[in-house]
């Protein structure tokens, strides 16, 4: 294989992360990651377990003079978001990430990079390797199915990790070490509608909603971005008052912990309105683009002519459906107001998608308040029932809660002070992380998250920021080399 960032430095955690990027993992297909993973413990003489639920964790003894320190576990998931640009050629299932370098960054070739969390796995790999580092007594960690789920660390099972201390290498902005997060919940919606024959003096359009930044609805919730289906919505929503428009499909979003980038609709309009329709969503177009101009610099709304489909949704369930994704809750409900700056509540419209008769819904709702969490979710369950739609929450997972007196805080803020000259910034995030669940399953686990920079992540925008991977490297190992004593 030709290595395209073999020149990056440190060396061997950037070969290792492009060898990761080989190996297809979307979330609840990590099959060949484990195998991968569990090979590179084969070859290194390494002992392993895996539990029946698919995590495994390595384990390595302390290396000469640091037996009487804490032992650690480093700990990161093994999937990766799937997410590509509309007409670009990439099976995820089987094809590997094509990485590339621009202007400092590392991106994907049109398509989600895996950096979230690659890298952390890739410095877990590289430690269990290296034989010239100092460290207590290791396990490393890797939780599968964070990502549509957090399955791996829901079923994680008594006494398969040792450690009482924990690293999280899965936050994504350097300088900032992260020691609490929101717990969220997911409600999901289900519209049965019935299909009823087009209009013989109708013509059939496209409306597309495209370009936009989309982003993690936990990290970028609070920055202003726009959401694709609640674009697309508006538009039909007002086409519909004017022109009688019929609906025939809609799809826009794709998982529940990403901001819609896109949307579509195809849509039959009486043809004597033809030509208002298409003035209506061109000049309502410009409207939505100019006021988003600043955040939303790309987005893209078009209307185009296209063929009849074979059916329409019938009236009463479209207009329930857009009345419903149109009054839907998106976005920051509230802020913190102990911790400045941090969105203590948050909503995000995720998805629309049609299958057989049916139309679903996905949307998911985070708070660092247990009763804000449970508001938002019943507040967004109450606009799809006025609507005559079935809804269901998830099981939902808990926050993290702020330990100011922790070990592991004391010795991380202190070894990146020493490292880089500068305190970092000690803060809660508004993204669920499994350290919540894993605390709930080991009570007393004192944890924190950092890791270098990645902006962009579950998009294809996502780029891993290079000149920060040595750093997130040497704060690692300046952390195991200072790890509290046993």
């Amino acid at each position: 294989m030709k290595r395209v960032l073999g020149d990056l430095e440190p060396t061997r955690l950037w070969e290792i992360f492009e060898d990761i990027c080989q190996v297809p993992r979307p979330s609840k297909k990590e099959e060949r990651i484990l195998a991968f993973l569990m090979d590179f413990a084969r070859e290194k003489g390494l002992s392993y377990a895996q539990d029946k639920t698919g995590n495994l964790v390595i384990r390595k003894p302390a290396s000469k003079g640091m037996e009487n320190r804490a032992s650690i576990v480093l700990q990161s998931h093994v999937d990766m978001v799937c997410e590509k640009n509309e007409g670009v050629e990439h099976d995820f299932n089987k094809d590997p990430i094509q990485p590339k370098i621009v202007d400092g960054w590392v991106k994907g070739s049109g398509t989600t990079l895996g950096a979230d969390d690659g890298i952390g796995m890739a410095a877990q790999l590289a430690v269990l390797e290296a034989t010239d580092i100092e460290h207590g007594p290791l396990e490393c960690l890797f939780t599968v199915d964070e990502e549509t789920g957090l399955t791996g660390a829901f079923n994680l099972e008594k006494d398969f990790i040792k450690s009482r201390i924990l690293l999280n290498l899965d936050s994504e902005d350097d300088g900032e070490l992260f020691i609490g997060c929101a717990g969220g919940i997911d409600t999901l919606i289900k519209f049965e509608y019935i299909k009823v024959n087009t209009e013989a003096d109708h013509e059939a359009f496209k409306v597309s909603v495209t370009g936009l930044l989309g982003g993690h609805s936990g990290d970028d919730i609070h920055k202003g971005r726009g959401n694709a289906i609640k674009i697309l919505t508006r538009l039909l929503w007002n086409a519909e008052k004017m022109f009688e428009v019929r609906l025939a499909e809609i799809k826009g979003g794709n998982l529940h912990n990403a901001i819609a980038r896109e949307a579509f609709a195809s849509v039959s309009v009486p043809r004597r309105h033809k030509k208002a329709f298409q003035s209506l969503i061109k000049e309502l177009g410009e409207e939505i683009k100019n006021a988003n101009k600043t955040n939303e610099p790309d987005l893209i709304i078009e209307v185009s002519e296209t063929v009849m489909p074979e059916s329409l949704i019938d009236y009463n369930i479209q207009q329930n459906l857009l009345n419903a994704l149109y009054g839907c809750p998106h976005g920051v409900m509230a802020w913190s107001p102990d911790i400045p700056n941090l969105v203590e509540t948050s909503t995000n419209l995720a998805s629309v998608k049609m299958t057989g008769d049916e139309i679903i819904v996905v949307t998911s709702q985070r708070s660092s308040l247990e009763t804000g969490k449970r508001d938002i979710a019943d507040m967004v369950a109450s606009v799809f029932h006025l609507a005559g739609a079935k809804v269901k929450h998830g099981d939902g997972y808990p926050g993290w809660e702020p330990n100011m007196d922790s070990r592991i805080l004391a010795v991380t803020r202190e070894a990146y002070e020493h490292l880089f000259g500068n305190p970092p910034k000690v803060l809660v995030i508004h993204a669920g992380l499994e350290c919540g669940i894993i605390g709930e399953k080991y009570p007393g686990m004192d944890m924190i998250s950092y890791g270098p920079t990645i902006k962009g992540a579950h998009s294809p925008d996502e780029r891993l920021k290079i000149n920060t991977v040595q750093k997130f490297w040497d704060l690692t190992l300046e952390v195991l080399r200072n790890a509290p004593e046993a």
